[in-house]
């Protein structure tokens, strides 16, 4: 069994399209989605760019994870958590 780490572009409804085009696929045992650091981890017997390209087929952009890409999400999250944007309402 594989486990693949991909970095998804998503937004709100992204997630269904997503878990509809793996479920296509064979092979695929567990689908793991974190939206605020855009992280899907696919774990299963297909194969790696299978499942990048059956994603990719869905309209979605996706790419492997990377270690850059795990230093951007914990970069993004401390210094945008402490500006403290929750709390105001743009429009």
């Amino acid at each position: 069994m594989e486990t693949v780490e991909l970095k998804v572009e998503m937004v709100g409804i992204h997630e269904k399209r997503l878990r509809k085009c793996l479920s296509k696929l064979k092979g695929i045992e567990k689908v793991e989605v974190d939206v605020n650091s855009q992280k899907v981890v696919v774990t299963g017997y297909a194969h790696r760019n299978k499942i990048l390209k059956a994603i990719r087929r869905g309209g979605l952009k996706a790419d492997f994870w990377s270690a850059q890409n795990e230093l951007l999400s914990v970069y993004a999250s401390a210094s945008y958590g402490s500006l403290g944007f929750n709390n105001v309402n743009f429009f």
